[in-house]
C-alpha cells in the first residue's frame, strides 16, 4: 500500500508543477509583437480572406522559426516601411500598388517570402485541404462492429 501512496503523491507532485509552469512555457507560443498590425494586412492583401484561417500567425511563425536572422530582420524593416507608409490604413488597391512597387532587392526578397508563405499556409489550412481539395486523413470507411457469417 505504502508504494501506491508514495507514486500517487509523486505523480501529484509532478502534475501540479506541470499546472504551475504551464503559463511559462506557453509565452514561448505568442507570436511575436514586431509587426503586428502590418503582417496580417499584408497576408490579407495577397490572399483575401487568409487571415481568418490564421494564415498571418503561421507565417509569423514560420519566418521566426525557419528562416535565418538575415531574413527575419529583412522582413522586420520592411514590415515597418510599409507601416511608415501608411499601408494599414490604405484601400485595398493602394495596398496592392504598394506591395507591386517593391522593386529594390530587400523589398523584392521580403515580397517572395511573405507571398510563397502565405500562399502554402493558405492551401494547406484545414479549411481549405477539406473543402477545396477534399482532403482527408484516413480514406474509407472504418466498421469495428459488423457481423461476419462464416
Amino acid at each position: 500500500m505504502r508504494m501506491k501512496r508514495r507514486k500517487a503523491i509523486k505523480d501529484l507532485l509532478v502534475a501540479s508543477g506541470g499546472a504551475l509552469a504551464l503559463p511559462w512555457w506557453m509565452e514561448g507560443c505568442r507570436t511575436g509583437e514586431k509587426g503586428v498590425g502590418v503582417l496580417p494586412v499584408v497576408v490579407d492583401t495577397i490572399v483575401p480572406g487568409a487571415v481568418e484561417l490564421g494564415v498571418d500567425r503561421y507565417v509569423d511563425r514560420m519566418i521566426a522559426d525557419c528562416y535565418e536572422q538575415p531574413v527575419q530582420e529583412n522582413v522586420r524593416k520592411q514590415l515597418a516601411a510599409l507601416e511608415g507608409k501608411g499601408f494599414v490604413s490604405a484601400s485595398k488597391q493602394q495596398r496592392e500598388a504598394m506591395l507591386l512597387e517593391l522593386t529594390e532587392k530587400d523589398e523584392k526578397d521580403f515580397f517572395a517570402v511573405i507571398k510563397s508563405e502565405t500562399i502554402r499556409g493558405y492551401t494547406t489550412s484545414q479549411k481549405v485541404m477539406e473543402e477545396y481539395f477534399h482532403y482527408k486523413v484516413a480514406p474509407g470507411v472504418y466498421s469495428g462492429c459488423v457481423p461476419v457469417h462464416a
